[in-house]
């Protein structure tokens, strides 16, 4: 496979690539990577964790004047997760690159302080389409100078009613531009975008859907109301591991959550009744592992880059091949095996919803009778480590360093009994071992960061 050496990129872009460990260029990157920084028009058409953000992220960098502090390119998101994840991609990629400045635009965040960061000068604007085309109307953003723009899971953009939005970002970009489009999947709506936003685009993807090699599905046949026993029975088996567990309506998913929470197990309940800082928590968990399983509604099979999924568990089977896919591509991802399960219930409508799956994937899943044994509880799927959440974020001056000095000097913890630290703009998560939880809320509640006092709790 082609290394990142071989491609005429800034000196300093070679730098966050080493950062970030990339050496081999993954399918889509070797293939795409030549057209976007040639500024050439492209369709990426690859599965989930492909690589594609580093296909965008270099050619947006390797353009940009830095001399001049507006915007030179935009990228379209269908949700404020997957935008905060882009923004935390370029940057890396970016670390070589003195001033450069990338920032969010999305819902769930106040519009003042985004348009205070606006005015203050940014070279690539990431957002969701509402949000950023609201900014548009209110000509808070020149776009004069954008050369590039993006439109990353443009089919899930369309799927969740963007498009009027999308229309409305895309009257208001110079015409003279690249456009680097990328989905996942492609229906007809999706070739009518291309034809109407791009000029003669290179077609890149055919990868297949999933990797057999890496992923193991398999189906798990049961009744409808033996489905929670059958969930619990495919995690006694199995040592824990990150784990994803997909539903299709809000309320199974609290049941579910509920359910395997009172089995013992560390779980959270991600759907869209969730305000945008309980989701901004809940997800924080999940991935600092002080959660172990996520059970999620659809909102969570597009457009969340959680690392290190190791189990998908699908509590129903999706009625959309497409769906399934997705699903079931949080796993085995970069290279990494994984693990899927469809729970099959009540033979008929389920059954044949496995077959056009199957007919989608082009191989038939392994597929096995559940039988019953004595319920376990689920303890050796908690967790010992808690979060904690400080009431102040980057806005403050906050650090990582800042934290873990606090805690390591003023609250007396050895530094392995604090885990993964994140930092928003207006929060910080630590992961900090149970043990010394109470002791760590103390410490940071009483020390002076950076000449402040922070409020402190536990979450959870």
């Amino acid at each position: 496979m082609p290394t990142f050496d071989t491609l005429q990129l800034r000196p300093q872009l070679h730098v966050g690539l080493e950062r970030l460990g990339y050496t081999e260029m993954t399918d889509i990157q070797a293939l795409a990577l030549p057209e976007a920084l040639a500024g050439r028009d492209l369709v990426g058409h690859a599965r989930t964790g492909s690589g594609k953000t580093a296909v965008f992220g270099l050619a947006i960098l390797q353009q940009l004047d830095l001399s001049l502090r507006e915007p030179q390119a935009l990228v379209l998101a269908p949700t404020r997760e997957l935008a905060e994840q882009i923004v935390g991609s370029l940057r890396a990629l970016a670390v070589g690159l003195p001033g450069v400045r990338v920032i969010t635009v999305t819902g769930g965040s106040p519009s003042r302080d985004q348009r205070s960061a606006i005015e203050a000068g940014a070279h690539v604007i990431v957002g969701t389409p509402g949000r950023l085309l609201q900014h548009l109307q209110l000509g808070r953003i020149d776009t004069t100078r954008v050369q590039t723009l993006v439109l990353d899971e443009a089919d899930r953009m369309l799927d969740m009613g963007f498009e009027e939005e999308v229309g409305g970002v895309l009257l208001r970009v110079p015409e003279d531009r690249q456009t680097l489009l990328f989905s996942a999947t492609w229906p007809a709506v999706m070739e009518r975008l291309s034809a109407q936003v791009q000029r003669d685009p290179t077609m890149l993807g055919g990868q297949a859907l999933v990797d057999a090699e890496l992923l193991h599905q398999s189906a798990l046949l049961c009744e409808w109301e033996d489905r929670d026993e059958a969930l619990r029975s495919v995690l006694l088996a199995r040592e824990p591991v990150r784990t994803l567990v997909f539903c299709e309506t809000r309320a199974q998913c609290r049941d579910v959550a509920r359910f395997l929470g009172q089995a013992g197990a560390a779980a959270l309940a991600l759907h869209g009744e969730l305000s945008q800082s309980d989701r901004d928590e809940v997800l924080v968990r999940f991935r600092n592992g002080t959660a172990l399983i996520l059970v999620a509604t659809n909102v969570a099979a597009r457009g969340l880059d959680v690392e290190g999924v190791g189990l998908v568990v699908c509590y129903e089977v999706s009625p959309e091949p497409e769906v399934h896919v997705h699903r079931v591509g949080r796993t085995a991802r970069f290279e990494a095996k994984g693990e899927a399960v469809s729970l099959v219930a009540g033979g008929g409508k389920e059954v044949r919803r496995l077959k056009a799956i199957e007919q989608t994937l082009g191989e038939e899943i392994p597929k096995v009778d559940w039988r019953a044994t004595p319920s376990e509880g689920l303890a050796h799927w908690s967790t010992p480590w808690r979060t904690l959440v400080v009431l102040g974020g980057r806005r403050d001056k906050l650090r990582a360093g800042d934290l873990l000095g606090a805690l390591t000097r003023g609250a007396g913890l050895e530094g392995d009994d604090v885990g993964t630290i994140t930092l928003t703009d207006r929060r910080a998560w630590v992961a900090v071992r149970a043990e010394v939880a109470a002791q760590a809320v103390t410490g940071l509640n009483r020390a002076r960061i950076k000449k402040k006092r922070f409020r402190v709790k536990l979450v959870g």
